[in-house]
């Protein structure tokens, strides 16, 4: 899975890089969620591969902070990605004649810029909130990776503060993205639902199918991580820690396969590439 991700998130760059018909609005966002995709796996599964193949089971606090930052940092800029990236959908369908006067290159910079900030911001006071209690207890992490709410559940102090904000993240990250995600798509549907034939309504939902896809991946195993470790403590740790894994693993690894597969203008430059070096 590890291979797959850095390998086709790289490819993903590297074709949108070289080929110049790609330069446009939607496959910039591509490449925002390749790079993110990318530090995700980076930051997670080398960690998580030297505690399966060498036993390697500490980690340094500061060490561990720094992980936590970026885990949380990068899961809510890659669901920024996927607002912008149904803010382009919902342009293209909508306005088809418009779409280029709207999504400029400097408009596009600035969501890149305001996706990363919120990103950053939100995710900040993270490190700051668990490294001010004590640690008395046991110091062993139920987990594969620093996740937030498993590191300060170590804490032998009242983690009311941290529950809280956590929530909070969850709604201004996750919440509001699904929310304005929703919102798109209700636009983009009756748009579809308005148009003549059956054919042309097939072939535009169709441009839609690949980000859906990665929503989908993206977003029911973050939900569902999230609401069984506050709600569910019936269900069993090992299980909250697979879909606390499969939700880090799973999208980084799907979305280049999705997107190389259901993009006639990837998939296309990829062959293109190889017959030449075939020939």
């Amino acid at each position: 899975m590890y291979t797959t991700a850095i390998l086709g998130n790289f490819t993903i760059l590297f074709i949108v890089k070289m080929e110049a018909s790609l330069h446009v609005p939607m496959y910039y966002f591509l490449c925002m969620l390749a790079v993110t995709d990318l530090v995700l796996s980076m930051c997670t599964l080398p960690k998580m591969l030297s505690i399966f193949w060498f036993n390697s089971r500490e980690i340094n606090f500061s060490a561990c902070l720094t992980q936590m930052y970026f885990i949380h940092c990068f899961t809510v800029m890659e669901s920024g990605i996927f607002v912008a990236m149904a803010l382009d959908r919902y342009v293209a369908i909508c306005h088809p004649l418009r779409h280029s006067t709207i999504l400029t290159n400097p408009l596009v910079a600035k969501i890149g810029l305001a996706v990363v900030l919120r990103g950053g911001m939100l995710v900040l006071p993270y490190p700051f909130l668990v490294r001010r209690w004590p640690y008395c207890r046991t110091n062993i992490i139920p987990h594969t990776h620093c996740e937030h709410i498993y590191v300060v559940t170590l804490a032998c102090a009242n983690i009311r503060v941290n529950s809280y904000y956590g929530l909070f993240v969850l709604f201004c990250g996750n919440g509001l993205d699904m929310f304005f995600i929703a919102m798109s798509y209700i636009h983009i549907l009756r748009a579809i639902f308005s148009l003549p034939t059956k054919e042309a309504r097939i072939k535009t939902f169709g441009t839609c199918v690949s980000h859906l896809c990665a929503i989908l991946a993206f977003y029911i195993p973050g939900l569902f991580s999230s609401l069984t470790y506050r709600f569910g403590q019936n269900v069993a740790l090992h299980f909250r820690v697979l879909i606390a894994n499969v939700y880090l693993l799973v999208p980084p690894m799907l979305n280049p396969i999705i997107y190389g597969v259901r993009t006639k203008q990837i998939w296309g430059r990829l062959l293109l590439l190889f017959t030449h070096k075939g020939t």
